[in-house]
């Protein structure tokens, strides 16, 4: 295992409040019968990864596309 810190953190963070919206708006899809779970996890799994993707840009627009450390930064 590598001992180089994570390159980032999670994004969008676990207590945002675009993944509380969501998680919440999979969970109701589901319960009204608007979607299957697979379909609402399908759902939620995808608009998370691309709030986080949008996120992840604007905390480190040097970072490539892995969330990896700024492109002028060395690791060690």
């Amino acid at each position: 295992m590598s001992a180089s810190p994570m390159p980032s953190p999670p994004f969008p963070p676990p207590d945002s409040a675009v993944l509380r919206l969501v998680v919440a708006n999979a969970v109701n899809s589901v319960r009204t019968g608007e979607a299957t779970v697979e379909q609402a996890i399908l759902h939620a799994a995808v608009h998370g990864w691309y709030e986080g993707h949008i996120q992840g840009e604007d905390e480190c627009p040097g970072c490539d596309f892995r969330g990896g450390l700024p492109k002028s930064t060395t690791r060690s």
